[in-house]
């Protein structure tokens, strides 16, 4: 089993930066490609971004492009998500997920593994 926990969600207002981190344990943190994810009140879950097993590969998804980095510390067992620019429609849970490495990053399937989520409010 993967244990994903995801920190950093706040309130914060339109326009700021928020770094959002999901700490891995259970399994090699390196046989997994890590995504982001999100869902607002009402509306289905949203892709965010993913990353590699090795961090060499990324893919966001258009909701947040260019507003968003997320990145990997293998060592660590870390991934993060930097949001920049923050608008109140980002308001959502956000959920870190773990899919196998063996699998592609630019797909939004095969994700096997899920945090609880953490909330990030963006007032305007």
């Amino acid at each position: 089993q993967v244990q994903l926990e995801e920190s950093g969600g706040g309130l914060v207002q339109a326009g700021d930066s928020l770094r959002l981190s999901c700490a891995v344990s259970g399994r090699t943190f390196r046989d997994y490609n890590m995504g982001w994810f999100r869902q607002a009140p009402g509306k289905e879950r949203e892709f965010v971004g993913a990353i590699s097993w090795s961090g060499g590969s990324t893919f966001y998804g258009d909701s947040m492009k260019g507003r968003v980095t997320i990145s990997r510390d293998n060592i660590k067992n870390m991934v993060s998500l930097q949001m920049n620019n923050l608008k109140p429609e980002d308001t959502a849970v956000y959920y870190c997920a773990a899919k196998p490495w063996s699998t592609t990053v630019l797909t939004v399937s095969d994700y096997a593994y899920w945090g609880q989520g953490t909330q990030v409010t963006v007032s305007s």
